[in-house]
């Protein structure tokens, strides 16, 4: 992994201090904020490396903390694309980006059709790509979105609200079994069964306040004092709405296609089932060969086009943990192309 000139990253170490202080976006109704704390900053930065000439793909950008600081260090002609399949978001990130007009293209779309988006644009080949995976600061804070089972909203839980499929529809007309079987696969919740029973019973449920306490008299007190009882139902249907799984895969196949020889790829996660896709990934990229290791000859046909710069996934240092609870689950992993 390269290393970053020292001096250049204390100025980024003092403007992710700043940032803490003066990074507050007001909401679109303008009655609450949204403290945007990019994660894993400057780690980031030291692995992508941005340079004066080079492409890089925020492929979420979301508010833009990142995107700012890759513009930032690529000046003067560095470029960015960004990709946002979130509306809202992208308006914030376009509102941010204003003093870099002209080195960056926004784009309103999921990350699964970058390959398309690149082709749109003639990118045959980029020199760094970002996932920031997972939900944002602005959708969870915004109670309306139905991401948070901290405030009352509707049960929403949509990224791209152009798509049709709600959370409440999951909720309310999915058979006991398949709503089990959702928050069991993509929650991975102990108590799957047991929720989606209740879920069932009390139905029709149309509020997340009223979900998350339904959740919270099913699942045993022990397990709610390590971590609020709705949570991984709450993570398991966000999950299943998007498609996010589904998505990143066909995401990180394209990805590493686009990188030429030297780019790089980042990917920052937040539980364990997109950790183990970006995993996998890489793992798959990085092998010469991906037959069972029973089998005495090999017949995939696989070619190493990657080298892993994260054997372990970074994780956030104490004091960005402690400063901004949201980064604790974070963990980057990063390759790159041979």
């Amino acid at each position: 992994m390269s290393t970053m000139n020292l001096s250049y990253l204390s100025s980024i170490r003092l403007g992710a201090v700043r940032r803490r202080y003066l990074d507050r976006e007001e909401m679109a109704n303008g009655k609450s904020q949204v403290t945007h704390r990019p994660v894993l900053l400057q780690e980031v930065l030291e692995v992508l490396h941005p340079q004066p000439h080079g492409l890089i793909v925020d492929a979420t950008i979301g508010l833009g903390g990142h995107a700012e600081a890759i513009l930032r260090a690529s000046h003067p002609n560095g470029r960015l694309l960004g990709l946002d399949q979130d509306g809202d978001a992208l308006n914030r990130a376009a509102e941010r980006l204003i003093p870099f007009r002209g080195r960056y293209q926004l784009v309103h779309s999921n990350f699964a059709h970058l390959e398309k988006i690149a082709s749109q644009r003639q990118i045959k080949y980029v020199d760094g790509i970002l996932f920031d995976l997972g939900v944002s600061s602005l959708q969870l804070d915004t109670a309306e979105r139905g991401f948070s089972f901290r405030q009352d909203g509707p049960l929403d839980m949509r990224m791209d609200q152009e798509h049709t499929v709600t959370a409440d529809e999951i909720v309310n007309f999915y058979s006991e079994k398949d709503l089990a079987d959702v928050i069991f696969q993509f929650g991975e919740e102990p108590f799957s069964r047991r929720i989606a029973r209740a879920i069932v019973r009390s139905r029709p449920h149309h509020s997340t306040l009223r979900l998350a306490d339904l959740i919270a008299k099913v699942v045993p007190s022990k397990r709610a004092r390590r971590i609020h009882p709705a949570t991984k139902t709450f993570q398991a249907l966000r999950i299943f709405v998007n498609d996010e799984l589904g998505r990143l895969t066909v995401a990180l196949k394209t990805a590493i296609d686009l990188l030429k020889p030297g780019g790089r790829i980042v990917v920052i996660s937040f539980h364990s089932l997109e950790d183990r896709v970006v995993k996998e990934a890489f793992r798959s990229h990085s092998r010469d060969c991906v037959c069972p290791a029973t089998q005495l000859v090999c017949e995939c046909g696989n070619r190493r086009i990657l080298k892993l710069l994260t054997r372990k996934p970074v994780l956030p240092g104490p004091l960005e943990a402690k400063d901004n609870p949201r980064a604790r689950s974070a963990k980057l992993r990063a390759a790159e192309r041979l």
